[in-house]
C-alpha cells in the first residue's frame, strides 16, 4: 500500500490546555450563527446559541457588533427566550427577527381568557435599534419564519405554515385547536412520502408567503391556494424578494404521480399577490436556492437533473427575466455548490465542498469560478461593499465570524464567543494525508492525534466512517461526532473520505452506486493498513464507529473482518430492503442495486442482514425511536441477530431522539456509552 502524500502535512497544531475535552465541554461551547450585515455594511447581527444542562435546552440571542471587529458585541435580545433570523430594515434603524412567544401571550379574544392565535409559536418581532422595546407583529397560528423587509421599509415578507384543506389563517387556527382536543391521532395517507426525518407530513402543514404591514401588523396571504412544500429540512432561505420589491421567487416541492417522485421547481409570484408561475416546468429533479441579481434582471438558481441521485452535481443556472431563457453559468465546473449570494459588484459568491473542505468561489458573469476562501469550513457568506462576512470553523476550532476582502485576502476574525470555553481543554494535532484505496484510486483522510501525542509511540485507533454515503468527513468542528472529543482519551482518530464521498466531483461520488460496501470497505481497510504500517497505531487496539451510512459500514465491516476489537453502530442501515420504510425511498433502487421485486440478489450482495454469518466483533448499537430516515427497526434487528449469535453487544435506545442525538443530556449519555464500550474492549 502506497502513501501518496506525507502524513506530516499538519493542518492544525495541537493546542495545550489544562485537561482533555469532555462531552460536557461540547455543550458549554456557544454556537455562533452566520452574520447578517446591516445595509451600510458597518454592523453585523449574529445569533449565538447557548445550552443549559439543567433545562436540557438551548436558547438563542441576537448580538450586534461592528463589522470591522472593533468594540465589544452587544446582546440585543433577551436571554430568557430564543430569538433568531435577524433582518435589518432598509434604513438600518430597525431589526426584525423571529422569537418564540409565551404560550399564554398575546391579547386573545376580549374577555374570553383564550390565548391569542399562534401563542407559543415563533412569531415576527420588530426592535427599534435606537432604543425601545421589541413588539410582536404577527399572530400566525402555526408561527412565522424567514423575514425579509420590503425595499421601502413599509412591511415585510414572512413565511408561515397553514393546513391543507384549511388554507386561511382563521381556518388553520380553528383546525389546530380542534386537533389538539381530538383524542384520535391516526395518520392516514396514500402518498409515497408521508413523513420526513422525525415528523409526519400527513398533518398537512404547507408553507405560505405573507405580506406583513410593519406598523399595523396586518397580514395578507400572497399564495392563498398553494399546497406546495418548501424544503423539509431547511424551510428558511427558500425564497428571495426582487430588488424593486415587486416579485418573489421561491423553490417548492411537489409529488409527481404515479410513483410519487419528489420534484422541486422554481416559482415566482407577484409581491402584491397573484398567480404563481412555474419558471422551470420541464425540469426533472431538484432546483435550488433562487436569488435575484442586484439589478433584478436575472435569477440565479441551482439545478440537478437526476431525480434518483441526491448527490447529483448542482449546476449553476441563470434565468433571464426579460427573454425567459435559462443558461448554465459554469458548465465545465466539476464542483457542486449549495448556497450563493451576490456582491454589490454583481460577483456571485458560491459556497461548495472542495477537497473535504467547504470553500467559497467567485464567479463574474459566466465561466469558471475562482476560489477565494479555502481551508476549514466556511459558511453563511454575505458580501458588503468592501468585505465578505462569513463563519469559519475547523476540526480544532468551533465556528466564529470572520471577514475578508472581496478577493478573499486579509481574513480577520471578528468574534470570540467560544474562546473562554475552548481555552479550558486541550486539542490534538490534525493531519491530512492521501492514500491508495480500492481499485488503485486515491482517497483522502484526516488524522487527529491525541492531546500530548508522543512521536514513536503506538496509540489505540478509532476509525470514523461518515454517513451519507454521499457526504464528507470535513475539516469541521462537529458537535455530535467530534473527532477532538474522540481523541481526548488518548486515541488516534482517522476520518476516511472513501470513494462515494462528495467534494471530488460527480464520478467519485457515483462510483459506489449499486455496490455500497465494495469500495468503501476497501478504502477503509487500506487506511487501517497505512496507519499500522506507519507505526502510529496499535493493531491490537482498534475500534470502528459510524452513523447512518457509517452505521451501515459498521455492520458491513462486522460481517467482513474481525480486525477491530469493537464496533459502534449509530442509526445504521442494517437490512437494505427495510430501507423501503425510510421517509424518502426515491432512488433506493439506484443506490442499492435493484428493487425489492426486481433485483433482490443484487441488493443482498451488499446487505449486512444477509451476511451476518460473519458477525463476531463486539458491537454497540445506538438508535432513536423517531428516526424516520433509518427506521429504528434496523438497529433492533441488528442487535437481535448479534444477541442470537452470542456476539457481545449492547443496545442504547433513545425514545425521544431522531436520526441524531440532539438533547444535551442524551448527548452526554451517548458519549459516555461510546467511550465506555471502547474502553471495555481495549482493556481486555
Amino acid at each position: 500500500m502506497s502513501v501518496m502524500t506525507t502524513p506530516e502535512t499538519v493542518l492544525h497544531p495541537a493546542r495545550k490546555g489544562p485537561r482533555p475535552m469532555t462531552a460536557e465541554d461540547l455543550w458549554a461551547i456557544p454556537r455562533v450563527g452566520a452574520p447578517v450585515p446591516s445595509p451600510d455594511g458597518k454592523r453585523l447581527a449574529v445569533t449565538v446559541t447557548r445550552y443549559d444542562m439543567e433545562t436540557n435546552e438551548g436558547r438563542t440571542r441576537i448580538w450586534l457588533m461592528a463589522a470591522d471587529g472593533s468594540g465589544e458585541p452587544v446582546a440585543y435580545t433577551s436571554a430568557d427566550v430564543s430569538s433568531s433570523e435577524p433582518a435589518f430594515s432598509p434604513d438600518g434603524r430597525q431589526l426584525a427577527f423571529i422569537r418564540k412567544s409565551a404560550a399564554n401571550g398575546g391579547s386573545g379574544e376580549a374577555g374570553s381568557g383564550k390565548p391569542a392565535p399562534g401563542a407559543g409559536k415563533p412569531q415576527l418581532w420588530i426592535l427599534p435599534l435606537a432604543g425601545g422595546e421589541p413588539r410582536c407583529v404577527t399572530q400566525l397560528p402555526l408561527g412565522a419564519f424567514d423575514p425579509t423587509w420590503l425595499p421601502d421599509g413599509s412591511g415585510l415578507i414572512v413565511a408561515g405554515m397553514l393546513l391543507k384543506g384549511h388554507l386561511t389563517i382563521e381556518a388553520t387556527a380553528r383546525e389546530a385547536e380542534r386537533r389538539d382536543k381530538d383524542p384520535v391521532k391516526a395518520h392516514i395517507t396514500e402518498d409515497r412520502v408521508y413523513r420526513f426525518w422525525d415528523r409526519w407530513l400527513t398533518t398537512g402543514e404547507v408553507p405560505h408567503l405573507f405580506h406583513v404591514d410593519a406598523a399595523t401588523g396586518a397580514v395578507r396571504d400572497l399564495t392563498p391556494d398553494s399546497t406546495l412544500w418548501f424544503d423539509f429540512m431547511e424551510p428558511s432561505g427558500q425564497y428571495d424578494l426582487s430588488p424593486d420589491g415587486k416579485e418573489i421567487v421561491f423553490v417548492a416541492t411537489r409529488l409527481v404521480e404515479p410513483k410519487g417522485f419528489l420534484i422541486t421547481h422554481v416559482y415566482a409570484v407577484p409581491a402584491a399577490g397573484g398567480p404563481i408561475t412555474d419558471l422551470t416546468p420541464d425540469h426533472t429533479a431538484t432546483d435550488w436556492f433562487p436569488r435575484y441579481s442586484p439589478d433584478g434582471t436575472r435569477i440565479v438558481y441551482g439545478m440537478q437533473v437526476d431525480p434518483n441521485f441526491y448527490a447529483d452535481r448542482v449546476r449553476v443556472m441563470e434565468y433571464d427575466r426579460t427573454t425567459r431563457q435559462h443558461r448554465e453559468l459554469a458548465p465545465d465546473w466539476a464542483l457542486s455548490p449549495s448556497h450563493w449570494s451576490f456582491g454589490p459588484s454583481d460577483t456571485l459568491y458560491l459556497e461548495t465542498e472542495d477537497n473535504a473542505r467547504n470553500a467559497v468561489f467567485a464567479l463574474d458573469g459566466a465561466g469558471t469560478p475562482r476560489r477565494v476562501l479555502y481551508g476549514g469550513t466556511v459558511g453563511g457568506v454575505q458580501a458588503t461593499r468592501d468585505r465578505l462576512c462569513f463563519t469559519r470553523q475547523t476540526t480544532s476550532d468551533p465556528a466564529e465570524v470572520f471577514t475578508s476582502a472581496p478577493d478573499g485576502s486579509g481574513v480577520a476574525r471578528v468574534t470570540r464567543f467560544t474562546e473562554a470555553t475552548t481555552s479550558a481543554f486541550a486539542t490534538g494535532e490534525v493531519r491530512e494525508m492521501t492514500l491508495e484505496g480500492g481499485y488503485g484510486q486515491t482517497v483522502q483522510m484526516y488524522v487527529v492525534l491525541p492531546p500530548g501525542y508522543e512521536s514513536g509511540r503506538k496509540y489505540p485507533l478509532l476509525m470514523q466512517v461518515h454517513g451519507g454515503p454521499h457526504a464528507i468527513s470535513g475539516d469541521v468542528f462537529h458537535f455530535r461526532w467530534n473527532s477532538q472529543a474522540f481523541a481526548a482519551p488518548g486515541y488516534v482518530v482517522a476520518l476516511i473520505n472513501f470513494q462515494g464521498s462528495t467534494s471530488w466531483g460527480q464520478d467519485f461520488a457515483q462510483r459506489i452506486q449499486g455496490a455500497w460496501g465494495e469500495r468503501p470497505l476497501a478504502d477503509t481497510m487500506a487506511a487501517v493498513d497505512v496507519l499500522v504500517g506507519m507505526g502510529l497505531v496499535d493493531e491490537k487496539k482498534m475500534a470502528m464507529a459510524g452513523g447512518s451510512y457509517g452505521g451501515y459500514m459498521a455492520a458491513w465491516i462486522e460481517a467482513n473482518t474481525d480486525r477491530f476489537r469493537c464496533i459502534i453502530n449509530h442509526a445504521g442501515v442494517f437490512d437494505l430492503t427495510q430501507q423501503y420504510g425510510s421517509d424518502v425511498t426515491q432512488g433506493r433502487n439506484q443506490s442499492m442495486g435493484g428493487d425489492a421485486w426486481d433485483g433482490q440478489e443484487r441488493i443482498d450482495a451488499y446487505n449486512p442482514a444477509r451476511h451476518s454469518a460473519g458477525f463476531k466483533t463486539p458491537m454497540l448499537v445506538i438508535h432513536g425511536e423517531r428516526d424516520y430516515r433509518v427506521p429504528v427497526g434496523h438497529g433492533i434487528e441488528c442487535y437481535g441477530i448479534l444477541k442470537a449469535k452470542g456476539v457481545p453487544s449492547r443496545l442504547v435506545y433513545f425514545p425521544d431522539e431522531n436520526h441524531w442525538v440532539l438533547k444535551p443530556r442524551n448527548s452526554v449519555v451517548w458519549y459516555r456509552e461510546f467511550f465506555a464500550w471502547i474502553e471495555r474492549w481495549f482493556r481486555d
